[in-house]
């Protein structure tokens, strides 16, 4: 099994750098492990206070258990991955099923800031892009999928997103294996990426 790291930024194009990678390989190939579905579940706290989680900080993954499945995975052993939304901060009662496959992708901002799991990655990607760039794709995608108002995001972006990128985001660079500028516009990075996966594809377990 090859377990790819896959962070960066949010609004960089890790989204999208993970889907073009994921389009080219057979379905059954490849499993997505999104660092979004660790959240720690919120329901034990008031809906009024759940607005103010800081999901750009590291205190708000549950990092036990996103390292436990990795490590069940790459023993062969299924797991249920759990649900999460970010409409009312909480993990569903339902999970995901997702069996062992032979490339493993960890997906997410602040993936490269537990040293355990970065050791449990066979490499490590850092998808980069310009401040204003990400910002825009920030606004674009909280409008439409979590229902805030442009002043809102402007408001978290400023609050949030902008210092915990500072301190916990952009400093993981360093441990990246590959950088990927320019985001998921970035073809020629993804193929030589999709070109490495192939080349050890074979040679894993």
């Amino acid at each position: 099994m090859l377990v790819v790291g896959i962070a960066g930024g949010t609004g960089s194009g890790k989204t999208t750098v993970v889907k073009k990678i994921e389009e080219k390989f057979p379905k059954e190939a490849v499993t997505i492990i999104p660092q979004d579905s660790y959240y720690k579940d919120s329901s034990n706290i008031p809906f009024e206070e759940r607005q103010n989680i800081n999901f750009d900080h590291p205190d708000a993954i549950e990092w036990s258990l996103l390292i436990k499945h990795i490590n069940d995975l790459k023993n062969g052993i299924s797991i249920e991955q759990p649900i999460y939304s970010y409409l009312t901060c909480t993990r569903s009662k339902e999970t995901i099923p997702i069996i062992p496959t032979k490339v493993i992708i960890v997906e997410g901002i602040l993936i490269f800031c537990n040293e355990e799991l970065r050791k449990l990655m066979d490499i490590k990607v850092f998808v980069d892009a310009d401040a204003d760039d990400r910002l825009a794709r920030v606004i674009l995608r909280d409008i439409v999928e979590r229902g805030r108002s442009v002043k809102m995001v402007l408001d978290r972006y400023d609050e949030i997103l902008k210092p915990m990128h500072l301190q916990f985001i952009e400093p993981t660079k360093r441990y990246a294996d590959i950088i990927v500028p320019q985001g998921g516009n970035n073809n020629v990075a993804i193929d030589m990426l999709t070109k490495f996966i192939k080349q050890n594809i074979n040679h894993i377990k």
